[in-house]
């Protein structure tokens, strides 16, 4: 079997820097330092046609747009026995999971659509991901890494990289902890000091190495998880995280997920996303761009920590093809202790601003931040309205529709993620 591979190498976006295709362990900007570490690697896909095959393996269907596989195929590997190492390798996360990688449910959902006032023409769609790998989308942003490593090792251009790190407190740190279990690889875990005692119990039974981390007088600003992740990976660990900065390859996979809702049939208007690091809203938005999908994308944040907000206020105040050389000047850390029922999501800095106020830019959207009240109200909505068991960080894109709701039609066709079970 062959394919076209549309993915050429990657461009960071705030020096301009150019990795080819062809690398190993094409994770952060080669320019980027510990001193200076505000850029972004990404991905250059080759003009023309959006590239898919016949296969209900999502990894497998869009493996031609994918930058992992065409790593793979510029040192030599075959289109067959990348597909192959594919399904190996969700055959292991199956074994540890109970599922594999599957396109997630996209439908309407009437009652919700109806309690908003929507017509029949209109309604809101959700992309259902509370059935995916550990719970959450999380594991489709981390797949593109572990089977570039994979890759790596079978052609002989990478040797067995066996440590791993993340700085989580949720779902991103329950999808590393599976796929470093499925493949038998150590992941250390960084966690805040309010994490989750429940998410700490199931990363150990996944013998994932948790350290918590209180904040230090002589620390940066920011989140003290990530300087601690940082100083594991400037040890040898392998980023294994979401945050686009630390590792390109987590916004590679993590598109699947928006061209599976492009393929969808629908014609949306707008797409809700919630974001917290902001990989998430950057995969799809770019998802919708590759694919030529036109909705309005509307990246939703807690009011309880809302920095992308202002960065996006700023970008465009500066002009947002200039906003990337002015990264101090839009992004900083929030300086406030994050606070949200959405605790998934209060992330100190929106790492992967760039992407998002490109995506939103793009297609005429937004950032909304929604007040808590709306993060509660969204939850219930999501909870009592359709039968998903999502977790208030799950629901918190349909947060942003409530807060803007006066401003869209009742015949517009909207979209938002259910992403996180509710713990």
């Amino acid at each position: 079997m062959s394919a076209t591979v549309t993915v050429q190498g990657f461009r960071c976006l705030v020096c301009g820097a150019e990795v080819d295709v062809s690398e190993a362990q094409p994770w952060r900007c080669p320019n980027a330092t510990t001193a200076d570490r505000h850029h972004v690697l990404d991905i250059v896909r080759r003009p023309g046609r959006f590239e898919a095959i016949d296969d209900p393996q999502p990894l497998v269907r869009f493996g031609g747009e994918l930058a992992w596989q065409a790593f793979a195929l510029a040192n030599g590997m075959t289109t067959d026995a990348a597909h192959a190492l594919v399904r190996q390798v969700d055959d292991r996360v199956a074994s540890v999971a109970g599922t594999g990688f599957r396109t997630t449910p996209f439908a309407r959902a009437d009652a919700l659509s109806a309690d908003l006032g929507f017509t029949s023409n209109g309604g809101v769609w959700v992309k259902d991901e509370t059935g995916n790998v550990a719970g959450s989308h999380k594991a489709r942003h981390l797949v593109s890494i572990l089977l570039h490593l994979k890759a790596a090792e079978l052609l002989g251009v990478g040797g067995r990289e066996t440590r791993l790190a993340i700085a989580s407190c949720g779902n991103a740190a329950l999808a590393a902890a599976t796929l470093a279990a499925a493949d038998h690889r150590e992941l250390e875990v960084f966690v805040p000091t309010w994490a989750n005692p429940a998410i700490v119990d199931a990363l150990t039974r996944l013998r994932a190495i948790v350290t918590v981390c209180p904040r230090r007088d002589e620390d940066p600003p920011g989140d003290p998880c990530v300087h601690r992740f940082r100083e594991a990976v400037d040890a040898g660990a392998v980023p294994f995280g979401v945050q686009g900065p630390e590792n390109a390859l987590a916004l590679d996979s993590g598109r699947t997920l928006g061209w599976e809702m492009s393929e969808a049939g629908v014609d949306l208007d707008r797409v809700f996303v919630q974001v917290g690091g902001g990989a998430l809203g950057a995969s799809v938005g770019r998802a919708f761009a590759d694919a030529g999908a036109h909705a309005r994308l509307h990246a939703v944040q807690a009011a309880g920590c809302a920095p992308m907000e202002r960065a996006w206020r700023k970008a465009r105040e500066l002009g947002v093809e200039r906003a990337a050389r002015h990264w101090d000047e839009c992004m900083w850390p929030w300086e406030d202790e994050p606070a949200s029922e959405a605790e998934g999501i209060l992330d100190d800095e929106t790492y992967d601003w760039l992407g998002v106020v490109a995506a939103v830019e793009d297609r005429d959207g937004s950032v909304v931040v929604a007040a808590e009240a709306a993060i509660v109200e969204a939850h219930e909505l999501g909870v009592d309205s359709t039968p998903i068991a999502a977790s208030a960080t799950g629901t918190a894109g349909l947060a942003g529709l409530l807060a803007i709701r006066d401003q869209i039609d009742d015949d517009e066709r909207v979209a938002v993620i259910f992403s996180g079970v509710q713990r």
